[in-house]
């Protein structure tokens, strides 16, 4: 994906209504109405946004329904196998907010399983059949729920089977969670975590009483990675990995992106189309797409569909804006920086609160200007899908300029997602970010958006490859977009889920980049004393710091270099 450059001569640019007070979001109380409502201009099908419950579910009832069935009046013993991780820990909490008695095992601990535990969820370390078991030795759970992540042969996966527990695959508990509402699956091989929670975050804050699943944190969930709400709106990111999206019906399905990712599941960039085109396929009748529009492989996606006037869309080329795009049974809208799209930017410049600003277009028409606190022109694509989404949801039941207004009051206040350009600390002029870019894509995109906060200093990156299968696909692509960095640290390679022997290492990475100084130190631990020596020796250097990569054993980084730089400050 290319990311358009941005003018650094409105850096310093500080609109005056960023000066007005802040408006809290997500009390503790929740919202009869909506917080619109106490404008002087509310439709009359405005109260459908605010708290309901959920839609009547029409599909027709199938077996193996224990889990979703009350049991002498109580809900069931779901056990989540592979607990700790971003996606499964998420639907673990949401089903101890929905009622269930909850049990999980990982094998090792993650900070997701702390929300967990106070929750009142029962943790494991470890696999064992034992874990099937309440302390008493009484019955079984009535479903498994297993990550991707497991593999069949793990003890209490085969435990279950044995005794007649239902083993559900993510994809299929996916689909029977949210078959009863109207989904909003938002995918893509890049951007599906930040655009899912702000696209969550602005609907909870417009007063939609909504559930929300979101593969990471974000920090102004009370929950973390859920909300869980009483309407009929049901925001998830949408995972591809092993498929996992393909056991879903959304009613509006978002595609931020397509790149050759999870190179262990996808032969090439074509298996990954195919897949996509599948999901696709699962958009209810009546739904909606939502995608973008600037990228030839997004676009090619749409190769079979048809414009509203009956001629074949599979030129490649973007149609006149005034032509909506239809499939045979759903709407589509595209969004991107090109005036070809629905909802494009335009004039994207940085703000004097390290985000970006831009006009937003509604085909050749400007609507208003948008200001977010997050910065890259990634971001503003995902707040451009955003608005394409809310205004397919709601744009019936309000005038557009208002429901624009109300979204771009919102947009203003998200604050971002964990490890996604996250500010760690800050230590005699050295700045700390962490974040999860583990793909080339991501890579450059985060280099992008440290130089738009940070043009005048210099970028050290600390990357941690994840796994050899993306290595060993990718390296090239890895050594261009490091290249962009003024110093380059590479460390020995999380293995994730590969087998075998790869022929691939990080130290071949570091060889293979141009340009900036670059070296491979293998430990973690000596790439912290390696960062404080060179830092310290000059502490008035103005040096931003990346740590790169989706490893579990990363996360401790920034802060064991923060603490060690200030201990060595300390003594000087």
């Amino acid at each position: 994906m290319d990311f358009p450059v941005l003018s650094q001569s409105n850096s310093l640019r500080c609109p005056s209504d960023f000066l007005e007070k802040p408006k809290p979001y997500f009390p503790i109380r929740r919202r009869s109405t909506p917080l619109w409502s106490t404008t002087n201009h509310t439709p009359p099908s405005l109260p459908a946004l605010s708290k309901t419950t959920s839609i009547k579910c029409t599909v027709k009832e199938t077996q193996n329904q224990e889990p979703f069935q009350s049991e002498n009046g109580r809900k069931g013993w779901i056990h989540f196998v592979g607990i700790g991780g971003c996606g499964l820990s998420a639907l673990a909490m949401l089903a101890l907010k929905q009622g269930f008695e909850v049990s999980g095992s990982d094998v090792k601990w993650s900070s997701y399983m702390d929300s967990l535990q106070e929750a009142g969820a029962r943790l494991h370390i470890g696999h064992s059949v034992l874990n099937l078991k309440r302390s008493d030795g009484s019955r079984l759970p009535n479903a498994i729920v297993v990550s991707s992540a497991i593999p069949q042969d793990n003890v209490e996966i085969l435990r279950a089977k044995s005794a007649g527990v239902p083993v559900h695959k993510r994809d299929y508990w996916l689909g029977r969670l949210t078959e009863c509402y109207k989904l909003i699956a938002v995918s893509g091989s890049h951007g599906k975590s930040t655009t899912a929670s702000m696209l969550a975050y602005v609907l909870k804050a417009m007063g939609d009483d909504l559930t929300a699943v979101i593969g990471a944190h974000v920090p102004q969930f009370p929950e973390g990675n859920i909300i869980s709400g009483g309407g009929q709106n049901f925001v998830l990111e949408a995972d591809e990995y092993d498929g996992c999206f393909l056991g879903l019906s959304p009613y509006i399905a978002v595609v931020t992106n397509l790149d050759w990712e999870h190179v262990d599941i996808f032969q090439d960039k074509e298996a990954v189309k195919s897949t996509f085109r599948r999901f696709l396929n699962l958009i209810k009748v009546g739904g909606h797409l939502i995608i973008y529009g600037d990228s030839p492989d997004t676009r090619s996606l749409l190769n079979h569909r048809r414009q509203a006037t009956g001629s074949e869309y599979s030129s490649g080329v973007m149609p006149a804006p005034n032509l909506e795009l239809f499939d045979e049974h759903y709407r589509i809208t595209t969004y991107g920086i090109s005036s070809l799209n629905d909802w494009h930017a335009s004039s994207i410049h940085p703000n004097c609160h390290g985000g970006s600003d831009y006009t937003l277009f509604h085909r050749e028409f400007p609507e208003v200007d948008i200001s977010l606190q997050i910065p890259g022109v990634h971001n503003v694509l995902n707040s451009l899908a955003v608005i394409a989404t809310v205004m397919a949801l709601f744009s019936d039941r309000m005038q557009n300029y208002e429901l624009i207004s109300h979204v771009r009051l919102h947009l203003k206040s998200f604050n971002g997602v964990s490890r996604r350009f996250e500010m760690i600390g800050t230590i005699c002029g050295c700045h700390i970010y962490d974040d999860y870019a583990h793909h080339p894509t991501e890579i450059c995109a985060v280099l992008q958006a440290a130089r738009q906060r940070f043009p005048f200093k210099a970028i050290w990156v600390v990357f941690q490859p994840h796994s050899y299968s993306r290595l060993a696909a990718l390296k090239d692509e890895f050594a261009t977009a490091l290249s962009d960095a003024d110093h380059v640290v590479v460390t020995e390679v999380y293995a994730a889920r590969d087998k075998g022997f790869w022929d691939v290492s990080g130290s071949d990475l570091a060889a293979s980049i141009n340009g900036p100084p670059c070296e491979y130190i293998s430990s973690l631990d000596a790439v912290v004393d390696k960062l404080v020596f060179q830092i310290s020796k000059d502490l008035h250097r103005q040096i931003v710091v990346l740590t790169l990569g989706s490893g579990k054993d990363l996360y401790c980084l920034p802060l064991d270099f923060l603490s060690s730089h200030f201990a060595i400050v300390l003594t000087l």
